[in-house]
């Protein structure tokens, strides 16, 4: 088993979409990530009524991380809903999960995001946000 079928294993157990309460809906996108030291996290997406307090399961994840670890870096991430990233377009996060990403460490531009799980294709964040404003703050 891979890293990628690893990951994705992970993210999977997390998927059962629910409403958690009249308010909340969850478990509908689930994301793993692999830290730097090769550690495993999970997140899964939470909406509600009042969209300011949503969040993404890449940014549950990578908090997840962080909170568990005190780690920032991230080497590999899958994001999903009842499948796997299968091209166009399909395991992308959003762009305020890729500022997060970035924010959180330089180094996570080199993070591995994939989008093509059949064909193990993956973009890097940094060919996402090529030119990004905050690499002049990390020099």
């Amino acid at each position: 088993m891979d890293i990628w079928e690893q990951l994705y294993e992970k993210a999977r157990e997390q998927y059962h979409p629910e409403q958690v309460t009249p308010f909340l809906y969850g478990h509908h996108v689930v994301c793993a990530l692999e830290s730097a030291d090769g550690r495993i996290y999970t997140g899964f997406c939470i909406e509600s009524c009042c969209g300011v307090m949503d969040l993404c399961a890449e940014r549950v994840a990578a908090l997840n991380m962080y909170v568990n670890s005190g780690q920032r870096v991230i080497k590999r991430m899958i994001t999903f809903r009842d499948r796997p990233p299968y091209g166009g377009g399909s395991g992308m996060p959003c762009g305020a999960c890729r500022e997060f990403l970035m924010q959180l460490a330089w180094e996570n531009r080199n993070l591995e995001i994939m989008v093509d799980y059949e064909k193990r294709g993956t973009v890097t964040l940094g060919e996402l946000l090529p030119g990004w404003w905050g690499e002049e703050r990390y020099k």
